[in-house]
């Protein structure tokens, strides 16, 4: 059921984040969503401007499929209705990492591979038919509207905005509640500052990773090659990704990505030659016999970015940040929107619970009760919830991306546990291309559907700590019994 009562929230950013947010707020209040984008001049379902990623790789692992499917019934029905593919891990994939391919066992997991433009699309159409959202496209958020209480702190109280591209003066928009989904360039830390807040702690793990991406699809008459995914995986001794993934449309993405100094070009010729520098000529003389779609794209925006907004501050009520404004990932892990639709579903969860959204800095209470109704959840207890689910996901992109050389970072470096373990991590990496079982626990955890305590099941540390790793194909394994798709 749709609210549309007095009450109003205000969600910065039409992504992903930003949709599913406006829909769950839309049972409590009337939503507005401030898109600094003009959509409507986007063809079709293209890639939404304002994301640095969104040319490039995506997928939605299995704990993001869940979350979504719970937030909008019936979407991936409608996704796959439109061209979005299932794959099943590693049955549909063709994998190598450190000298060795990976085995073609049945599945027992599945990412959802499509475009970040259909996604979108789909998303934010689904979202707008059911109510209770109003879209405010082509219109940037220029800061917060708050005051400051000497007893109970600060609240924000609204955004301040300005059409792009109109001579107008900036106006304000009042709200009972708003949420920051503007990704990870937010300017919500700054403008924290602007109303007598204090931005949060953040920490930032940087690899220096250059991604380039170019579209491809097969040349009439070519033979399928017989799988969904062509993935070469970086270790601490070849930090190269590839990454060549079938989409909607007949369509193929191929992304490759290298450490800073090394990033692979943007024209045509040179995104090709650069493939022959991976751990075999595979990936370049599969790439050579496809026919290229558009121009090349670049990408440089992979850090690892956490905003720590649930620790004690002088953080406003009325104020709540989710998606990638809150932990952003390196994209070559492909967590952020599953983490995002995540944070999503907990929020639901938290107002569900109680009457809205209340509170204020450093905990005290808000004048007037609850931001969505009166004696609901404390701003800080809210964003501790979304924060929480962040956690899983930062453990692997974080704790992977330490390890690798020439990493800039800005928190504490790795601790003798830390170490200890990254070198059993590197052993259960080393039997899961031929190990059936213990791949399944390790590939619930990248799924983001187990803690990552899973890594440590007997199934896995036996093999892991007791025994070698078993025998993989010398060559990529092309051709397998029963493809494509099922169980194997």
């Amino acid at each position: 059921m749709t609210a549309t009562g007095e009450r109003h929230a205000v969600v910065v950013g039409g992504s992903l984040a930003g949709m599913l947010t406006a829909r769950v707020l839309s049972a409590h209040a009337r939503v507005t969503v401030v898109e600094r984008n003009r959509l409507d001049d986007a063809a079709g379902s293209g890639p939404r401007p304002g994301i640095p990623q969104a040319r490039h790789t995506h997928v939605f692992v299995e704990g993001g499929q869940l979350a979504l499917e719970s937030l909008l019934p019936g979407i991936l029905g409608e996704l796959s209705a439109r061209g979005a593919l299932p794959v099943g891990m590693p049955y549909d994939l063709v994998q190598h990492q450190s000298g060795r391919w990976y085995e073609r066992f049945a599945a027992s997991t599945r990412f959802l591979s499509c475009t970040r433009g259909l996604l979108d699309t789909v998303v934010r159409e689904r979202v707008l038919a059911e109510g209770g959202v109003d879209l405010l496209a082509g219109t940037g958020v220029t800061g917060l509207v708050g005051d400051a209480e000497r007893v109970r702190g600060v609240r924000v109280r609204g955004v301040r905005v300005r059409k792009r591209g109109a001579a107008d003066d900036p106006y304000e928009i009042e709200a009972d509640l708003v949420v920051d989904a503007s990704g990870r360039t937010s300017r919500v830390p700054t403008w924290l500052g602007e109303i007598g807040g204090e931005a949060p702690d953040e920490e930032t793990i940087d690899t220096g990773q250059g991604y380039a991406t170019q579209l491809y699809r097969l040349r009439p008459g070519a033979e399928d090659p017989g799988y969904h995914c062509l993935y070469f995986l970086p270790d601490t001794e070849q930090p190269l990704t590839g990454v060549v993934l079938r989409v909607e449309d007949g369509l193929w993405v191929a992304s490759l990505s290298g450490p800073r100094g090394s990033e692979p070009p943007t024209d045509p010729a040179g995104f090709l030659d650069y493939a022959s520098q991976y751990p075999h000529p595979y990936l370049r003389e599969w790439l050579s016999t496809m026919e290229p779609v558009g121009p090349v794209h670049s990408n440089r925006s992979t850090a690892n970015i956490r905003r720590y907004y649930e620790r004690p501050g002088r953080r406003p009520a009325g104020l709540l940040v989710v998606g990638d404004a809150l932990c952003a990932f390196n994209p070559i892990y492909g967590q952020g929107m599953t983490v995002a639709a995540q944070q999503v579903v907990a929020l639901r969860k938290v107002l569900g619970a109680g009457s809205g959204v209340a509170g204020g800095a450093r905990g005290g209470a808000a004048s007037g009760g609850g931001v969505l109704g009166r004696g609901g959840r404390r701003t800080r207890d809210v964003q501790r919830a979304l924060a929480g689910v962040a956690e899983t996901a930062w453990a692997i992109s974080a704790g992977a991306d330490r390890a690798l050389p020439g990493v800039e970072s800005t928190g504490p470096g790795p601790n003798a546990l830390d170490r200890l373990t990254g070198r059993y991590l590197r052993r259960v990496a080393a039997i899961v291309p031929g190990d059936p079982g213990a791949g399944r626990h390790y590939r619930s955890v990248l799924a983001l559907t187990a803690p990552p305590a899973r890594l440590f099941h007997p199934r896995i540390a036996l093999p892991a700590l007791f025994r070698a790793p078993r025998a993989t194909p010398g060559e990529p394994p092309l051709v397998v019994e029963g493809w494509p798709g099922g169980e194997g």
